[in-house]
């Protein structure tokens, strides 16, 4: 049980545990976190392109194509590595023009098992009114 890791709402969230021995080493690791998932993520969905922003103040995206955001939050040493729609200005002025939502639905369903079999040590089965969550290990295949 921990407290839940904040990400975008609707995001498909597979959990990591982070480990760190020494609190001086926490930047060191995040970075780490950030180039496995920055890496695995841009060879298994090619469409993916690195990009710099946020989603609020506390999810950085890390790649994003014409559908969708993929990026990390923290929650002390619980990461949540999400897969999101987009939800920008450029986005949405694309749609207006050619409609994507139907596309960026398809596209995300299509990678949604692959990005939780990278991604995921564990999974969240539940949660409290007070924040908290329940999280168990994800069973390897």
């Amino acid at each position: 049980m921990g407290r839940s890791v904040s990400y975008p709402t609707g995001a498909i969230v597979a959990y990591r545990a982070l480990e760190c021995e020494n609190d001086d080493d926490w930047d060191w690791i995040y970075e780490e976190l950030v180039e496995f998932v920055t890496y695995c993520a841009s060879h298994a969905f090619p469409s993916l392109k690195s990009h710099e922003g946020w989603r609020g103040r506390e999810d950085r995206i890390l790649l994003r194509n014409a559908y969708a955001d993929l990026g990390v939050s923290l929650y002390g040493s619980l990461a949540a590595i999400w897969l999101v729609a987009r939800d920008d200005d450029r986005y949405w002025d694309s749609d207006m023009n050619c409609s994507r939502t139907g596309r960026t639905d398809r596209w995300i369903a299509q990678v949604e098992t692959r990005f939780l079999e990278i991604f995921s040590e564990y999974r969240c089965v539940g949660r409290f009114s007070n924040g908290e969550a329940i999280y168990e290990a994800v069973q390897a295949v």
